[in-house]
């Protein structure tokens, strides 16, 4: 390492934040960058520590610890501190499809397994990262060019999340010829219908997909494999085919009362929102003044968002933006503790008080978190025509199960409270994949409802099949989705061609 004492001399420093009650005014990002001097030496902050666990992307206690693409982070830290970006960017593209994804939404795993994170805070890698590759795109880097020579073989990846995108890009730098299929008017997946775009600026998608296009990947939007193309045409029509539809089948609640109008599935709601931001030009007026919703105009509205995880967190801010008059976040389980404890110690992920950026608007906004913990709804109040006017909580607590052992969380009696609502957004998570996409290609289904495969590869049940990201695995990460994506193109390729240097 360039600076071997830079932990010492230097205080982690983050990127930017604009103020809550500013950045509420529009969709924007608002994680500005620091100075390239600052960057260096936020850079020289990673240690030679030996052992880096930053890019291990090993499971600890169930939890994954270091990066799951195993990014080689010491190396493009030590390269950002000599001031060499270029090579940083070389560096880090061998290991990395899409750092300007996950530099912006991932909750950074590196960090949390960051030596230096045990005694004082851990590097920025998140930050140098978004820092190299935005330089490299600014300074015309990034190239997708189109493969000199072609192997003859064709492959259909269906999905255009992260996880498709990366398979994609990786099948087609091969050689083999990619056709993405995309149920979607637009790429992307969750990244553009689920992440919001002060999270994720659409157009840092637009410019990888033109790229990708460019290169000879061709993507084939509005198009539901499954229904609108059967498996049985696609199996005819191609070698190889990566089944990457996500975990899109949304969990729902099923208390008194859920057929009131005004509640939807938080993964619509933010699709809604984000379609209508692009075709409005990302006109911020022309969406909150908007009336062709499906739930009309928030301003002035109470917005009751169940589920306490990332996506329910997005729904906060995405409600604030609209002009929702309040918003409660409800959460199932207790509060987690503002510091480690003894229990869960580094380099395991830490299960502490976090405080995300929509919870940080509320807390500007209305003066208080709109976090309630250990709650849930009993009953959707309806007025006289239908319409969502209230809900009805209650409050939960833990207790053993004595058949199973396990901790439940039940209703404590007496505990109901009621809240005004206009309109409600379910983020309890996801069950899985579709059935009418398995269905159709008849692949086998493990438990969890994801697309089964022998432990540690991608190919399923059915011949010439495979998958990968959430569907394969679940709900998760997107660093996870294009770690899968790679290692899915890896198989793919191996089939095809007997050996692989993907």
């Amino acid at each position: 390492m360039g600076k071997a004492t830079g932990f010492l001399e230097y205080n982690r420093e983050d990127n930017l934040t604009i103020d809550p009650l500013k950045r509420i005014k529009n969709f924007d990002e608002f994680h500005p960058e620091i100075s390239d001097k600052k960057r260096k030496c936020q850079a020289a902050r990673c240690m030679e520590c030996g052992v880096p666990f930053c890019q291990a992307g090993t499971m600890i206690a169930g939890m994954a610890s270091g990066c799951p693409l195993n990014n080689l982070v010491p190396e493009t830290n030590d390269l950002v501190y000599k001031g060499n970006i270029e090579q940083a960017y070389r560096r880090l593209s061998k290991t990395h499809s899409f750092p300007e994804f996950t530099s912006r939404v991932c909750p950074a795993l590196c960090e949390a397994a960051c030596t230096c994170g045990l005694n004082d805070a851990p590097v920025t890698t998140k930050d140098n990262e978004r820092y190299i590759i935005e330089y490299a795109f600014e300074h015309g880097l990034v190239e997708e060019p189109e493969p000199a020579v072609r192997t003859g073989k064709k492959v259909a990846v269906i999905g255009s999340g992260p996880s498709g995108l990366a398979a994609a890009a990786s099948l087609n730098r091969r050689g083999h010829k990619v056709t993405v299929y995309e149920r979607s008017d637009r790429a992307g997946g969750l990244l553009r219908y689920g992440i919001p775009n002060m999270k994720l600026d659409k157009r840092v998608i637009d410019r990888r997909i033109a790229l990708m296009e460019k290169a000879g990947v061709e993507f084939v939007y509005n198009t539901d494999i499954g229904k609108d193309i059967k498996s049985s045409k696609l199996l005819k029509q191609y070698d190889r085919v990566v089944l990457a539809c996500g975990a899109s089948n949304p969990r729902d609640i099923t208390a008194d009362g859920r057929d009131a109008k005004g509640i939807y599935f938080a993964v619509d709601f933010l699709k809604e929102v984000s379609k209508k931001l692009m075709d409005e030009d990302y006109d911020v007026e022309k969406l909150t003044g908007c009336k062709t919703m499906s739930w009309g105009n928030l301003k002035g509205k109470h917005v009751v968002v169940i589920g306490g995880g990332d996506t329910g967190n997005d729904c906060v801010g995405t409600s604030i933006r609209l002009g929702a008059a309040s918003v409660t976040q409800l959460e199932m389980m207790p509060k987690p503790p503002e510091d480690r404890l003894p229990s869960n110690p580094w380099p395991e992920w830490p299960k502490v008080l976090k405080t995300d950026y929509g919870q940080e608007e509320a807390i500007a906004l209305f003066g208080h978190d709109p976090r309630i913990y250990q709650t849930t709804v009993k009953e959707f109040v309806k007025d006289s025509k239908g319409d969502l006017k209230a809900v009805k909580t209650v409050k939960l607590e833990a207790k053993k199960d004595e058949k199973t052992g396990r901790m439940n969380m039940v209703p404590v009696k007496g505990s109901e409270e009621e809240l005004k609502a206009d309109l409600v957004l379910i983020a309890a998570g996801f069950l899985g994949s579709q059935d009418y996409v398995t269905n159709d290609f008849g692949v086998d289904r493990n438990a969890r409802t994801n697309v089964a495969t022998a432990e540690g590869d991608y190919a399923t049940s059915v011949a010439r099949v495979f998958t990968c990201g959430d569907m394969h695995r679940g709900q998760s990460l997107v660093v996870w989705a294009i770690a899968e994506g790679r290692a899915a193109a890896r198989a793919v390729d191996l089939s095809l061609m007997g050996y692989t240097n993907l």
